[in-house]
C-alpha cells in the first residue's frame, strides 16, 4: 500500500458541532464509524486501504473524542436525542466529502455498527452498510449490566474517569481486575480516559440498558448490508453475532475473515468491503 497523508478537515452537524473527519482516495464515499474508545485513528488504516481500492476512505471523531466538539442536548433529553445526533453527525461528514449524487457507503466497528444500523433504519444516504460484530445481547449471551445507562451516568457525574473505565472493561467486556490493572500507564490508558463521557452514547445506540436485537429497527432497514465476524474471536456469542444480526436484517448475509479478537486487518477487510460495495 502507498503511503498516504491527510490532513484533519471539520464539518457542522445538524446541532451546530464540529466534527473531525480525514479522508483518503477518490472515488464512492465509505465513512467509518468507530466503536467504543475509538477516535478517527483507530481505523485510519482502513480509510487508505480503501482509498487504494478506488473509494475516499473517511475516518472520523464520532462526537465528545478526539477533535470533534460534544453539544449537550437539554437536561433530560440526552437518552432522546443522543442517537439522532450521532446520525446527523454521520449524515455531515457523508454529505462533506460525496460528489452530487454519488453512492455513499458506510462500515461500523462493534458499538459503531449499531449506529450504522440506526443510521440506515432513519433513512440516512447511505446506500450500503456493513459491520463486524455489532454486540447486541441476544439469548446467547451473558445478561447485561443492571443500570448500565444510569451507572455510566452517576460515574460521569462524580468525575470519576477511571471508574467508568475498569466498570467497562470488567462488567461489560469481562476483563479480570488485574488485566484492567496492567493497562494502566501504557499509551492506550489517557486516551481511553479522555473518551470515557462518549461511552453512553455507545450504549443508547445499542439501546440503552438491555441492548437487545432491536427487531423493530432491523425491520426498517431496506439497503443491503454486510455482517462480519473475525476467525479469531472466540467468545461464541460475539462471533456468532454477525450471523444474528444477518438473519434479522431483510436484506443481509454473514460472512467470517481472519483476523484476532474482534478485529480483522484492514488489508484483509479492505477488499472484501470493495466489492460488497461494488456489487
Amino acid at each position: 500500500m502507498t503511503t498516504q497523508t491527510s490532513t484533519v478537515e471539520q464539518t457542522t452537524s445538524a446541532d451546530g458541532t464540529t466534527i473531525a473527519y480525514e479522508r483518503y482516495g477518490s472515488g464512492p464515499v465509505v465513512a467509518l464509524v468507530g466503536g467504543a474508545f475509538c477516535d478517527r485513528g483507530a481505523l485510519r488504516d482502513l480509510a487508505m486501504n480503501l482509498a487504494e481500492h478506488g473509494f475516499t476512505g473517511v475516518t472520523y471523531d464520532r462526537r465528545g473524542r478526539g477533535d470533534s466538539g460534544d453539544t449537550q442536548p437539554g437536561a433530560g433529553n440526552l437518552r432522546r436525542d443522543a442517537v439522532q445526533r450521532e446520525i446527523e453527525d454521520l449524515t455531515a461528514v457523508i454529505e462533506a466529502n460525496r460528489e452530487s449524487d454519488s453512492p455513499a457507503y458506510v462500515f461500523g466497528v462493534s458499538s459503531g455498527g449499531a449506529l450504522v444500523i440506526e443510521a440506515l433504519a432513519a433513512g440516512a444516504p447511505i446506500d450500503k452498510g456493513s459491520a463486524i460484530e455489532v454486540p447486541y445481547r441476544s439469548e446467547a449471551w451473558p445478561p447485561a449490566p443492571d443500570d448500565y445507562i444510569g451507572t455510566l451516568e452517576r460515574f460521569e457525574a462524580a468525575g470519576d474517569r477511571e471508574g467508568i473505565l475498569r466498570y467497562f472493561n470488567h462488567e461489560v467486556v469481562g476483563m479480570p481486575d488485574e488485566m484492567v490493572d496492567g493497562m494502566v500507564g501504557t499509551p492506550m490508558w489517557e486516551p481511553m480516559l479522555a473518551m470515557t463521557y462518549t461511552l453512553k452514547y455507545d450504549g443508547l445506540c445499542l439501546g440503552g440498558d438491555e441492548q437487545g436485537l432491536p427487531t423493530e429497527t432491523l425491520a426498517k432497514v431496506t439497503v443491503p448490508f454486510l455482517a462480519v465476524c473475525s476467525s479469531g474471536t472466540a467468545m461464541p456469542w460475539l462471533h456468532d453475532s454477525a450471523q444474528v444480526l444477518a438473519d434479522a436484517l431483510p436484506h443481509a448475509r454473514a460472512v467470517e475473515l481472519p483476523g484476532a479478537f474482534h478485529e480483522v486487518p484492514a488489508p484483509v477487510l479492505a477488499p472484501v468491503l470493495a466489492e460488497f460495495f461494488r456489487s
